[in-house]
């Protein structure tokens, strides 16, 4: 027994047609936000990052591989997690099918994490991607773009995380329950998984001076995430109940 409405197909037609006013209207709100993304001012970035790298140690500038544009996803994985972060590791499932394509369109695109190198490229390994992967471990750069905090920031009090103090559900006491669930999924306690967090920072490279352009956090990575593009178009939605998702070798067959 049907558990939707039901219509006849010229009902639905009108239905969608409305639909379809609404898609190209939210379409052309997100060109107009894109538009203001792309004008915010540029910050000059004079420290110098270090990075461990599959070829060597590279600094923020070397990222760029050539190009002018930079974009770092803030991938959750820090010291001592045993493995990444599983939502971070369901958006990193797209990187590869389009890293080429921004190469190609003068746009790098980078993960960065606390983690030292051997246990990302052994996560990488397991995880059978290809996307650059660097670490900056023992370095700033996670710290000084807001998605790593350390525990003497946290007894200070609530942590200035996506543009706000103590507003993301991570920083509820006690720990979440989902938050405990995937700490665990990375060998490690909700305090210490919760103080790397997830983000995307985009760089340009103008004249030898690296800008920061622009960075974004929590929901604001939702156009990332693939999945859920295609989900939001699947007849039930979202559908969630609880934390459904894991790393794509954790499913087990289907």
């Amino acid at each position: 027994m049907a558990t939707h409405a039901t219509a006849s197909r010229e009902q639905w037609l009108e239905a969608r047609l409305d639909l379809l006013a609404a898609e190209k209207d939210l379409t052309r709100r997100g060109d107009a936000v894109a538009r203001l993304r792309q004008g915010l001012p540029w910050v000059r970035v004079d420290k110098t990052y270090s990075f461990d790298t599959e070829t060597g140690v590279k600094t923020l500038k070397e990222l760029f591989d050539g190009r002018s544009q930079l974009l770092v996803y803030h991938f959750m994985f820090g010291p001592d997690y045993t493995a990444g972060c599983p939502s971070c590791s369901m958006i990193a499932d797209g990187f590869d099918g389009f890293a080429v394509h921004l190469a190609h369109h003068d746009v790098m695109l980078t993960a960065v994490s606390r983690a030292p190198l051997e246990k990302l490229m052994a996560y990488r390994r397991r995880m059978g991607w290809t996307f650059p992967w660097a670490s900056s471990r023992g370095g700033d750069f996670n710290f000084d773009f807001a998605v790593s905090f350390t525990e003497a920031q946290e007894k200070e009090g609530p942590v200035e995380y996506n543009y706000a103090r103590g507003a993301h559900a991570m920083d509820r006491t006690p720990v979440p329950p989902p938050v405990v669930a995937f700490a665990a999924s990375c060998g490690c306690d909700g305090a210490t998984y919760r103080r790397d967090r997830p983000g995307m920072s985009a760089f340009a490279l103008e004249d030898g001076v690296v800008h920061h352009a622009y960075s974004t956090y929590a929901r604001g990575l939702d156009g990332l995430w693939g999945a859920y593009q295609w989900l939001d178009r699947a007849p039930k939605g979202r559908n969630e109940q609880g934390l459904w998702w894991r790393r794509h070798d954790e499913y087990g067959d289907v």
